[in-house]
């Protein structure tokens, strides 16, 4: 079976409408009623009025003139009354059109009890509908009968008719203004939604260039600041995205680089070796060619693994207070050879005493890096490691004699895979830079090149005092 689907537009329409119909019916017949009540209620005050006046003449000592120029009046009112007694019988006028009295029991116990009967529609007792009233008539403490007014209901009636054709026209014309309200209205909330229909599609289809106008006026306002804010996320989740997917194109096309000269390197020695292409006096090299390259390949595996694990903060630090003379003993000892080979030699400068707060392996691996790549673009010079105490921090600075980076080059350095194409040589970088920022964050300092082409290259590491690093923990 089809589903049958109604526009909103017209359910806007439909439901103003309903609501208008239904709030004027409901007002339009308490108001008729209430007027009609009303008109009723006053016709037998008007009726009971003219009984008190007739129920005075009576007691005159000469009624007759009195009641025949009240009956003059009332027939000019369309009003008749009688006078009668307690059998019924009609005492004044003794002549007329007025038909006997018959009153229910009920009836004659409210006259009896001195009571004013008012009955505001009769349709049984006289020839045409009326509103009659009747009042006691006590004559000298003893009930003698009573006075009877009657009026037909024709004009009340009409006037009763006349209020309600007016009504009508007056709720056809509030529902057709209201009908037009109802249009306008319905459009502009249609024309909102529509906007946001639009600006939905639009993200479906992977634009999220997408700005609703926004306001405080209603929950519509609300809807399209919350729609906004959605898209602007939407569309920054799609640049980290991007993003993302470009550096790890990147990534796999820098891994690539790196892996295919060792592997090839490789790959081409073992060649040699087991088809006896090298020559015996050359197979001592080649062998440690291939376990230089083997190393450089593991190297670069676990650099790797350390920089996406730095990056996903899966990296914890175990800080504690470290002799800065101990720390940088240890990395002169572990490279003082490979700097021998290029005719380097690492110096130490720092007082006695000087303490460094940080994670120990990761300091050591830090310094590592740096010292590596300071042998790499330095011969037959010097490497000073030194450390000494600032305020604030403490600072170790990695000095060379080398060849220097050139000053627009100093930025990129930080890059994974970077490499530098000097005119004095070419250099690599590798991860180890990349790492050594990504740890010295980790640790809340700062790290610092200053170099220039042919003058040699100074890192300059500041770390936070211990206290520093407490204070802002707690904080």
């Amino acid at each position: 079976m089809k589903n049958t689907r109604i526009k909103y537009f017209y359910q806007l329409i439909a439901s103003h409408l309903s609501i208008l119909l239904i709030a004027f019916l409901i007002l339009s017949l308490l108001f008729v009623r209430y007027v009609e009540d009303f008109a009723y209620e006053e016709k037998a005050q008007e009726l009971e009025s003219y009984g008190q006046k007739i129920l005075e003449e009576l007691e005159s000592p000469r009624p007759g003139a009195g009641l025949q120029s009240y009956m003059s009046i009332l027939d000019a009112q369309n009003i008749n009354f009688i006078v009668f007694d307690q059998q019924s019988r009609i005492l004044y006028p003794s002549s007329g059109n007025f038909p006997p009295v018959v009153l229910t029991q009920e009836e004659w116990n409210v006259i009896e009890q001195g009571d004013t009967l008012v009955v505001n529609r009769d349709v049984e007792r006289f020839e045409y509908t009326v509103t009659f009233v009747a009042l006691p008539y006590v004559e000298n403490g003893r009930l003698i009968g009573g006075v009877l007014l009657a009026s037909p209901i024709s004009g009340t009636s009409e006037m009763i008719s006349e209020l309600n054709k007016s009504l009508l026209t007056t709720i056809l014309i509030a529902l057709a203004v209201a009908l037009l309200l109802s249009l306008l209205l319905s459009k502009l909330h249609v024309s909102r939604l529509q906007r946001m229909q639009k600006a939905a599609a639009m993200i479906s289809e992977g634009n999220y260039a997408v700005n609703l106008p926004e306001s405080q006026f209603d929950e519509f306002g609300d809807l399209a600041k919350d729609f906004n804010k959605m898209a602007n996320k939407l569309q920054q989740s799609s640049e980290e995205i991007d993003r993302l997917e470009n550096r790890r194109r990147q990534f796999m096309a820098d891994v690539s680089h790196e892996m295919r000269t060792p592997l090839t390197t490789i790959a081409g020695v073992i060649e040699g070796l087991r088809n006896n292409m090298i020559a015996e006096d050359q197979r001592e090299k080649g062998i440690r060619l291939v376990s230089d390259e083997t190393k450089r390949l593991m190297r670069l595996v676990n650099e790797n693994l350390d920089y996406e694990k730095i990056r996903s903060n899966q990296v914890t630090l175990v800080k504690e207070e470290i002799e800065a003379a101990e720390l940088l003993e240890i990395i002169q000892e572990q490279l003082q050879l490979q700097a021998a080979e290029k005719g380097d030699v690492i110096e130490i400068e720092t007082e006695p005493g000087q303490v460094i707060y940080g994670d120990m392996d990761r300091l050591i691996q830090v310094l590592t890096n740096i010292v590596k790549n300071s042998i790499q673009f330095t011969e037959n010079g010097r490497i000073v490691l030194k450390a000494f105490e600032e305020p604030q921090y403490m600072v170790i600075e990695v000095q060379d004699t080398g060849s220097g980076i050139d000053v627009e080059e100093i930025d990129l350095i930080w890059r994974r895979f970077y490499k530098a194409d000097l005119s004095r040589g070419s250099g690599q970088f590798g991860l180890g830079l990349s790492i050594v920022k990504q740890l010295i964050a980790l640790h809340d300092g700062d790290v610092r090149v200053e170099s220039e082409t042919g003058k040699g290259t100074k890192f300059t590491i500041r770390l936070p005092h211990k206290g520093k690093v407490e204070e802002a923990a707690e904080e």
